[in-house]
């Protein structure tokens, strides 16, 4: 059975993608086309926010996209040394919140230890930290429709046809996808299963006038595919 997954692939050097791995456990069939396309911005006050931890409580990373602006301010030496002889030792007495696993991957590798990554999404992190917090937040990168989206999408649906399931992962990718794979699909979308990845997303949906089939119930491979699983199967309906 045939799944697409509306996001980036894992980096090759990094092994396998775990979710073709988990919904391959299950014989689905998935296969991955990037959605969107990231523009780093505001990296110099990044940078500068960075060099004074003694303003702040701790950090809140969002995304994986949040470390790597991190890792470009990083690819410069001077900022780098800054980093390895002091930043990094001060942030490390402060909390370091994160939402899912993957982005934790991502602190534990510039150093820092995260906390709250079993939170899966942006409400119950924010339960998790605690709400009379004093925040500030800064935008680092800005989403746009990936440049070969469209072209992807037509490739996958005149060489493989219409999937059984398609898979949500922001609703940045609703966004942009959704006209697309409706204009593809034509009078069969109504056989599409649709899931995703949370419940922003889920939303995004919804709103969109799309059933959802299922939800993951954390922003895992895992959760994901035995979520599909079980959507997957013949006496299940949208929810």
């Amino acid at each position: 059975m045939k799944v697409l997954l509306l996001k980036d692939p894992k980096d090759k050097d990094s092994g396998p993608d775990p979710y073709i791995e988990e919904l391959g456990s299950y014989n689905l069939e998935a296969t991955l086309i990037p959605a969107l396309s990231f523009e780093f911005t505001s990296l110099d006050s990044l940078f500068e926010k960075l060099s004074h931890p003694e303003c702040y409580g701790g950090l809140v990373f969002t995304s994986p996209r949040a470390l790597e602006a991190i890792k470009i301010c990083l690819k410069e030496k001077s900022k780098k040394e800054a980093w390895s002889k002091s930043l990094k030792q001060m942030w490390n007495i402060k909390p370091t919140y994160v939402v899912g696993k993957a982005t934790a991957s991502l602190v534990e590798e510039i150093g820092l230890v995260p906390q709250g990554e079993m939170a899966g999404n942006a409400e119950k992190l924010a339960e998790y930290i605690c709400s009379s917090i004093p925040l500030e937040s800064l935008t680092v990168y800005q989403t746009a429709q990936h440049p070969d989206l469209q072209e992807s999408l037509s490739s996958y649906f005149s060489q493989q046809g219409i999937p059984a399931s398609i898979v949500f992962f922001s609703p940045s990718g609703v966004k942009f996808c959704l006209q697309h794979i409706q204009k593809l699909s034509g009078d069969l979308i109504n056989q599409v299963k649709f899931a995703a990845i949370g419940p922003s997303t889920a939303k995004a949906l919804r709103d969109a006038g799309i059933a959802v089939s299922c939800t993951a119930g954390s922003p895992t491979a895992q959760d994901l595919a035995a979520a599909m699983h079980t959507a997957l199967q013949p006496h299940n309906c949208c929810l």
